[in-house]
């Protein structure tokens, strides 16, 4: 999440601060060779590509830190973030793609970096690959996976990132409604907030503030990143050459980097940019196909949806914005979704259905009851399995949904679907809501979220997302 604020500094500086002042970042820049050795990578497209990481590397965060923004416990030493950085030829566009850490994949053979064993391609969740293989790995996975060619790559961790967001004197993020974690301690209220940098980490690392997981913390990541594209560029913090200082070293300090992505590349690419503004960043995330992709040996992943992976990747190769070329298409598209949620089928929620799962239960002696509900279920939006089976109860009057208290802004959202149904909390269940189809069942309710910005991931431009 460090590039676009490293970019920005790389503006201010070479408009005036001085190029021996930006000499001196490549100093402060610990470097890796990720590219060795690589063969037969796809073609080189048009613009720059940079995959950039955000470890859970945490080796110099203080005690009373790690107490305050729950930071406690031994890192596992994988990617939390995963995004792919595309800056247009003409250096008037960055498109940022967030690649999920539990997208199933399939590693090419490789050697282990810790035991030297070799290993022949074998599936993997993707934050696991830079486990077993570093940098390397990582690099060759994510290009196996999109055939987006990656020219640099760049690495940050928890101590550069609250650096930065301190340094710069807080990020601003707004709400519509209150965000709390029990995992991170996030504990917002619903409005805007100026996040401090351990603040900022809690909000961009939860992922149980509701039943959007993963997906969910990714769009917040997201809108941090461009909340801090904002604030780098029109605070005027950069423009203080003392404060210049502190933020190139609160940046780079705990960066790594491959060996090309030096000072010569950082201040051709800041000249070209000094007019670089949120609205010049677009956001969006690989779509997903299945949400639960049961995998033997690993667990629960994320399918993607390949055809429209495919188009998504195809558009960075060829260099095209992914956001709607005008924004009276964006006003149009708004319209018209405001316009159907006030159509009186609708039920606003205050989550999103792409961002709920639901597994099906037969529960009533009709056959075929599971596959109708899930199937109605799903195209009204949410994420089913796809998969109904029979409850072990097949004499439910009424409908039951079981879900973990943790999800239950989820769980009432499903709930406003199935009107009449009624709401079991059982702890332990996790992000999988479960309906158990009732003798009651008519049909499902349209619900929406309220939420442009929430559900499926769709493209946004960085100042449609910044606090109003």
């Amino acid at each position: 999440m460090r590039v676009v604020t490293t970019i920005s500094v790389v503006v201010l500086a070479s408009a005036g601060i001085g190029h021996a002042v930006v000499t001196s970042l490549d100093e402060n820049i610990a470097r890796v060779d990720p590219f060795k050795d690589m063969k037969n990578r796809p073609a080189a497209g048009h613009g720059m590509n940079v995959l950039l990481v955000g470890t859970d590397g945490r080796d110099k965060i203080t005690e009373e830190e790690r107490r305050k923004y729950r930071l406690g416990g031994a890192p596992c030493h994988c990617t939390d973030t995963i995004m792919i950085v595309h800056i247009a030829a003409d250096k008037e566009r960055a498109s940022i793609v967030s690649l999920p850490r539990d997208s199933y994949a399939e590693t090419p053979a490789h050697t282990d970096q810790t035991t030297g064993t070799e290993h022949g391609p074998h599936p993997i969740k993707l934050n696991a690959a830079y486990a077993e293989g570093g940098p390397q790995l990582t690099v060759r996975t994510v290009e196996s996976l999109t055939h987006v060619k990656i020219d640099h790559y760049l690495e940050v961790d928890f101590t550069s990132f609250m650096q930065t967001v301190d340094v710069l004197g807080g990020v601003s993020i707004c709400t519509k409604q209150p965000l709390k974690d029990s995992y991170t301690g996030l504990d917002l209220t619903a409005g805007t907030h100026t996040l401090n940098g351990g603040q900022a980490l809690q909000y961009v690392r939860s992922r149980h503030v509701d039943g959007a997981s993963d997906i969910g913390r990714m769009q917040r990541q997201q809108r941090f990143l461009a909340a801090l594209i904002e604030r780098a560029t029109s605070s005027g913090v950069l423009l203080n050459p003392m404060k210049f200082r502190d933020v190139t070293r609160a940046v780079l300090g705990s960066v790594r980097a491959d060996q090309g992505f030096g000072t010569d590349e950082l201040l051709d690419l800041g000249r070209a940019m000094r007019n670089f503004s949120p609205s010049s960043s677009e956001f969006t995330t690989v779509p997903i196909g299945q949400m639960s992709y049961v995998v033997k040996g690993l667990g629960s992943t994320l399918k993607w949806d390949e055809p429209k992976a495919a188009a998504l990747f195809q558009s960075l190769r060829d260099d095209k914005p992914l956001a709607p070329p005008h924004k009276a298409a964006h006003k149009a598209a708004h319209e018209a979704a405001h316009k159907a949620a006030a159509q009186p089928e609708t039920v606003h929620v205050d989550v999103a259905p792409g961002q709920i799962q639901v597994q099906v239960q037969n529960g009533s002696p009709t056959e075929g009851l599971g596959k109708r509900v899930d199937g109605a279920l799903a195209a009204t939006g949410f994420h089913t399995t796809g998969q109904p089976v029979n409850a072990q109860d097949r004499t439910l009057k009424h409908t039951v949904i079981t879900y973990d208290p943790r999800w239950d802004r989820s769980a009432k959202s499903l709930a406003a679907a199935l009107p009449g149904s009624e709401l079991r909390a059982v702890r332990g269940q996790g992000p999988l809501l479960k309906v158990l189809a009732g003798a009651d069942f008519k049909e499902v309710t349209r619900v929406r979220v309220e939420d442009p910005y929430q559900g499926d991931a769709g493209v946004v431009t960085g100042d449609q997302v910044l606090c109003p």
